[in-house]
C-alpha cells in the first residue's frame, strides 16, 4: 500500500499521462461497485511500471489489445504493466469494495429514511480505491467520469452534471441511470471526486472576473436540508472568490463550484476541484457557538483558495504539501479579515491556529514547513500543524516583511507561469524574489527547511524616573532546535487610560535576529504598565512577559480594548503552563477570572478548551479533584451570570456539563435535562440534551436505559453518535470492555462510530477505569496499525493511548514498546511518540504546580 518518493520520481520519468476514461457501476449492492478504466499515456519504450488498483476482484486487464492475465500481473494493490510502447492504452475492469472509513468511495446508510449517500476522499492515496491510477500528483491528467446508478440519485464530479439517461434495473431491481461527464482540466487524481445519492440541492450562481457565469450548488442528505443555510454559504462563496480573482490575478479556473456536506467526513472539509465536500458538521441542526460559524467561514474560505493553490497549480511531491495548505490557511484568513464580516479573523489564528502550530512545533517528532516525505506513510502523518498553521504563520511574517502588494505580485506571476503544472519550492521564492527585490534563499533555509520555535523576552532597565535607558529583545531556542531566526516584528507599550481601558499608547516595528537585539527606538520613554512583544501577531515565536508585564496581565486582562494583544497574553500565559514555567493552578485562576468578560466566541473556546486540557493533564494529582470541582462551580457561576441567550451563556453551560462531578453539579444537570430548571434564554436542543446526558453518563447518574431512550428521541444518525460516545462513557467496567472489544477487538465500527466511542471511553473521572487496558493497547497497536487503513488505526493510536494516565510507568512502557518497534513503522513511532511527549510534559507541568 505504500508508495515511496523514488518510486514516484521513477515513474514519472517513464509516463506522460494523457487521459482517463473511467467507468463506474453503482448497483451491483452493497458491498462492491463496478470500475472500468481505460488510461491512455505515453512512456519510455520497453519499460515496465505499475498502476494503483485496490481492488477486490480483477476481471480484466488489457495492454495496447492484448490481454494479461490478471492473477499474475494483480495482487490487489498494484497491477504491473510489462514491456510499455511510446504509446499506450490500458484497460482495466474490476471490482472495487466500498468503504466505511471515510477513504475511496464511502458508503452511509441515513438511519433517518434507509437511503443511501455515497462520496470519495482521495487524499493522499486513495483515488486507487475507486479506479486504476497512477496515484501521485505529479502524473496529472483528464479525467471523464460515466456513472450507472440509481435514477433518483443526484450524481456530482469535477464537472458539470449531465443530463442521465435511462440505463435499466441494476442488480437490486431499482431502475438505474448513466451520467456521462464532460473530461475535467488537467487533474492531479487526488481532487477527482463523485458524490452520488439522493442528495438536495440549493443553486445559484455569480459572475466570476473572466465574465463567465458560474454555476454554483449546496448540497447535503435530505434528512439534513432543514438545517442547511445555503445563502450563508453562497456569501461567503461569493466574497471569497471576488476576493481570491482580484488577489491572484487569475478568473477562477473551473466550470462551476458546488460545495456538498457529506457523512461520516474525517476532516473538516476536502478540495476537490469543482466540487468540496465538506463535515456534516458544519449544517448546524442545533444553535452553536460563533466560534463554530467562524471556523466554517474559515474552512469555506480555506477550500475556495484551493482551486488556485492546489487544484490549478499542485506541488510536484507530498514534501511541498505546505504550497497548498499554508496558503489556502494564510489566504483564507486573509480573506476573512478584508472581504467578510468575521473583521477578527486574525484574533482567532493567532490563538487557535498558532497555538496548534506552537503545540506540533515542541513535539519531538517536529518537522520543517518542507518536510522530507520518503513515502505516502510519511505524509499522511504530515497533516499536521506545522503544514498547515506554522507554514502560513510564516507567511504571514514573510508578508510583513516583503510587504503585501509585493507578495501578491509574486503570487499571481507564479499562477501565470505554472497553471496546470506541478511546482516546488524555488518556483515560488523565484517569483517572490522578483517581485519582492529580495533574496529569499537564506529567507526560506531558517523558515522553511529548519524546525522548532524560538523564544523571545524582553531585557530592559528604566531609571529612578521609570524611564527606560535600555531596551533589548533576548531570543532563544533549544538544544534539540538551536536554529535562531530573523522576525519581523512589533513591540507595543500599554497603558490603563482614564476608564479603566488597557490601550496601546506606542509601538515600534523592527527586524529582529540573533540572541540580543536592541531597540534604541525605546529608550527614553516611561514604562507601561505593559510590554507586549509581537504585538499585531507578526512574527512566530512563543512570547514571554516581563514580571511587572506579567501582573498587569493578571489584573487587566479583560481590560485590553482590542481583542489581539488580549488574545497574545493569554496564549503567553498558557504556553508558559505547558513549558512548566508556571504553576497551572494560575492559569485556572487567569481563565476563570476573566473568560466570562471575553467578547470574542472562538478566544472562549479555546480558553475553555486549555481549562479542560490544565485540569485533565497540569495541575498537581492531588488537588486534580477539587480544583475540578471549583472549576465546574465557577463554570456555572459564570453561565448563570452570563446575558440570557447569548454565546457566552451557551458556551459555559456546555463546559459546565463537561465538568459536573459533585452530587450537587450532577443535580443541576438534572434539572436543566429534565426541564425543571433551565437558565433563562438557554435554549436546550437536541444536541445539548446528549452533551448534558453524556455529563450525567460519565458522573454516574444516568446509564443504558437513559441513553435509549435519548436515543429514540433523536434515531437520526447524529443521535447515533451521540448515543455510542455516552455508551462508552458508562463508568463501569463491563462498558470499558464492551467499548474497548467494539474498537480493537473488531473492525467493523465506521470512521464516525469509532471515533465516538473513543472520546467515550476516555471520558472518565475515575482513571483507575482505564489502567486494565494499558497493557492490552501496546499488545494490540502493531496490528491495528497494520491491518486498518490509515484513518481508523490512527483514530485507535492516538484515541486510546493512556494519556490520561500521567505516570513513569506510562512513560516507561511508552519507552519499551518503542524499542521494541526500533525502525519499522516510522509513522506509527511517531505517534507514540508525539503521545508519549504528551505524558512527560504533563509530568513536568505537574510538578510546577505543587
Amino acid at each position: 500500500m505504500n508508495l515511496t518518493r523514488d518510486e514516484a520520481r521513477t515513474r514519472a520519468a517513464l509516463l506522460t499521462v494523457q487521459s482517463y476514461d473511467i467507468s463506474l457501476d453503482l448497483t451491483r449492492g452493497d458491498r462492491v461497485f463496478g470500475s472500468r478504466t481505460v488510461v491512455t499515456f505515453d512512456a519510455e519504450q520497453g519499460a515496465s511500471t505499475f498502476i494503483d488498483a485496490v481492488t477486490d476482484k480483477v476481471h480484466r486487464v488489457e495492454l495496447n489489445g492484448v490481454p494479461l492475465e490478471p492473477r499474475e500481473v494483480s495482487d490487489g494493490v498494484r497491477i504491473q504493466l510489462p514491456v510499455l510502447a511510446a504509446t499506450n492504452t490500458l484497460v482495466v475492469d474490476a471490482d472495487m469494495p466500498y468503504m466505511n472509513t471515510g477513504e475511496g468511495l464511502h458508503r452511509f446508510v441515513d438511519p433517518v429514511d434507509g437511503e443511501v449517500y455515497l462520496y470519495t476522499q482521495f487524499e493522499v492515496p486513495d483515488s486507487r480505491r475507486v479506479f486504476a491510477v497512477f496515484e501521485q500528483p505529479d502524473l496529472k491528467a483528464t479525467f471523464r467520469f460515466l456513472v450507472t446508478a440509481p435514477a433518483s440519485w443526484d450524481v456530482i464530479s469535477n464537472s458539470p452534471t449531465p443530463e442521465p439517461v435511462p440505463a435499466g434495473e441494476g442488480a437490486d431491481g431499482v431502475a438505474g441511470a448513466t451520467w456521462s461527464f464532460e473530461p475535467t482540466p488537467v487533474l492531479s487524481s487526488y481532487v477527482t471526486a463523485l458524490i452520488a445519492g439522493p442528495y438536495q440541492s440549493v443553486r445559484s450562481e455569480l459572475t466570476s472576473s473572466s465574465g463567465r457565469t458560474i454555476p454554483l450548488g449546496v448540497f447535503a442528505r435530505k434528512s439534513l436540508m432543514q438545517y442547511l443555510d445555503a445563502e450563508n454559504i453562497f456569501d461567503l462563496t461569493r466574497q471569497g472568490f471576488a476576493f481570491y480573482e482580484e488577489q491572484f490575478g487569475t478568473p477562477y479556473p473551473f466550470e462551476k463550484y458546488d460545495q456538498l456536506f457529506v457523512p461520516e467526513f474525517n476532516a473538516g472539509a476536502m478540495e476537490n476541484a469543482g466540487a468540496v465536500t465538506f463535515v456534516e458538521t458544519y449544517v448546524f441542526r442545533s444553535r452553536v457557538p460563533d466560534a463554530t460559524v467562524e471556523r466554517r467561514a474559515i474552512t469555506v474560505l480555506h477550500e475556495l483558495a484551493h482551486m488556485w493553490f492546489g487544484d490549478l497549480v499542485t506541488m510536484r511531491w507530498w514534501n511541498d504539501l505546505w504550497l497548498n495548505e499554508s496558503f489556502a490557511e494564510y489566504m483564507s484568513t486573509l480573506a476573512a479579515a478584508e472581504a467578510t464580516e468575521f473583521r477578527q479573523a486574525w484574533t482567532t489564528f493567532a490563538i487557535l491556529e498558532k497555538g496548534w502550530a506552537y503545540r506540533q512545533d515542541q513535539l519531538p517528532s517536529t518537522h520543517p514547513i518542507v518536510a522530507r516525505i520518503d513515502d505516502l506513510d510519511d505524509v499522511q502523518v504530515n497533516f499536521d500543524g506545522i503544514t498547515y498553521a506554522k507554514g502560513a504563520s510564516v507567511l504571514k511574517q514573510l508578508v510583513a516583511w516583503v510587504g503585501q502588494g509585493e507578495f501578491m505580485a509574486g503570487v499571481r506571476e507564479y499562477f501565470v507561469k505554472h497553471a496546470g503544472k506541478n511546482t516546488e519550492l524555488v518556483d515560488l521564492l523565484t517569483e517572490l524574489e522578483a517581485a519582492s527585490g529580495r533574496d529569499l534563499r537564506a529567507w526560506s533555509a531558517l523558515w522553511l527547511e529548519t524546525a522548532g520555535v524560538n523564544t523571545l523576552r524582553p531585557e530592559f532597565a528604566i531609571d529612578e524616573d521609570g524611564v527606560i535607558t535600555s531596551f533589548t529583545i533576548l531570543q532563544s531556542a533549544i538544544d534539540a532546535f538551536p536554529t535562531l531566526r530573523p522576525h519581523r516584528l512589533a513591540v507595543g507599550f500599554y497603558d490603563l487610560d482614564d476608564d479603566g481601558a488597557l490601550v496601546r499608547v506606542h509601538r515600534v516595528e523592527l527586524d529582529v535576529d540573533g540572541e540580543r537585539t536592541e531597540v534604541p527606538q525605546l529608550i527614553g520613554r516611561p514604562r507601561p504598565a505593559l510590554v507586549l512583544l509581537n504585538d499585531d501577531d507578526l512574527a512566530y515565536a512563543k512570547i514571554r512577559l516581563d514580571p511587572a508585564s506579567l501582573r498587569t496581565s493578571v489584573q487587566h486582562v479583560k481590560d485590553f480594548r482590542d481583542s489581539l494583544p488580549r488574545t497574545l497574553v493569554l496564549a503567553s500565559a498558557w504556553d508558559a503552563t505547558r513549558d512548566g514555567e508556571s504553576p497551572a493552578r494560575e492559569y485556572l485562576e487567569l481563565v476563570l477570572q476573566n473568560v466570562g468578560a471575553e467578547s470574542d466566541s472562538s478566544v472562549v473556546l479555546v480558553l475553555l478548551r486549555q481549562l479542560a486540557s490544565t485540569l485533565a493533564f497540569y495541575v498537581a494529582p492531588q488537588d486534580r479533584d477539587r480544583l475540578g470541582d471549583e472549576a465546574a462551580d465557577r463554570l456555572l457561576e459564570l453561565a448563570l451570570a452570563a446575558p440570557a441567550g447569548s454565546d457566552a451563556q451557551l458556551q459555559l453551560m456546555k463546559a459546565f456539563a463537561g465538568h459536573a462531578r459533585t452530587p450537587a453539579q450532577l443535580g443541576t444537570l438534572e434539572a436543566i435535562l429534565s426541564g425543571q430548571d433551565v437558565p433563562p434564554g438557554l435554549e436546550v436542543d437536541q444536541d445539548l440534551r446528549w452533551e448534558l446526558l453524556t455529563g450525567l453518563v460519565v458522573g454516574g447518574r444516568c446509564g443504558e436505559n437513559e441513553i435509549a431512550a435519548e436515543l429514540e428521541r433523536d434515531a437520526t444518525a447524529t443521535g447515533q453518535l451521540a448515543a455510542a460516545e455516552a455508551r462508552a462513557a458508562v463508568p463501569t467496567a463491563a462498558a470499558k470492555e464492551a467499548a474497548w472489544t467494539a474498537l480493537v477487538d473488531s473492525a467493523e465500527l465506521p470512521n464516525a462510530v469509532q471515533r465516538s466511542m473513543i472520546s467515550g471511553f476516555t471520558r472518565v473521572h475515575d482513571r483507575s477505569l482505564l489502567e486494565p487496558f494499558v497493557e492490552r493497547y501496546f499488545s494490540s497497536i502493531e496490528d491495528v496499525w497494520s491491518s486498518r487503513t490509515y484513518e481508523i488505526a490512527q483514530q485507535i493510536v492516538v484515541g486510546l493511548y493512556p494519556s490520561l494516565l500521567t505516570t513513569q510507568a506510562t512513560l516507561d512502557r511508552t519507552d519499551s514498546f518503542i524499542a521494541g518497534l526500533g525502525e519499522d513503522s516510522p509513522s506509527l513511532r511517531r505517534l507514540v511518540l508525539e503521545s508519549r511527549d504528551g505524558v512527560e510534559r504533563a509530568m513536568r507541568a505537574q510538578a510546577a504546580d505543587r
